[in-house]
């Protein structure tokens, strides 16, 4: 249950809690380490079931789209392209500046 930790390892730290913590507080940190660890279980296993429950309705999901394409032969049915519309005329160009007179030099 507790990994690596032996018998002589969980005395030593009772002692050094039942010193640090005393006999009177003990109990209470006792009490509320283990609800602490009941809810994080309860937690985790509510999380388990959830994600499973995804996975389960996914694949319902994917066998029902599975169902139907084979119904239907396999193929899937193809729309009508949508007809693009014209590009909107646009404003003249402006006219392009004329270069600057040529001067000769004299």
């Amino acid at each position: 249950m507790f990994g690596s930790i032996g018998m002589p390892e969980l005395i030593l730290i009772f002692v050094v809690a039942l010193l640090v913590f005393g006999p009177k507080k003990l109990p209470e940190i006792g009490k509320s380490l283990g609800k602490g660890l009941a809810e994080f279980k309860r937690a985790s296993d509510e999380l388990k079931k959830t994600i499973e429950r995804e996975i389960e309705e996914g694949k319902s999901e994917v066998s029902s789209i599975s169902q139907e394409l084979s119904s239907t032969g396999g193929t899937v049915a193809q729309s009508r392209p949508v007809p693009v519309p014209p590009p909107s005329p646009t404003e003249p160009a402006a006219p392009e500046p004329s270069p600057p007179p040529a001067t000769h030099p004299s």
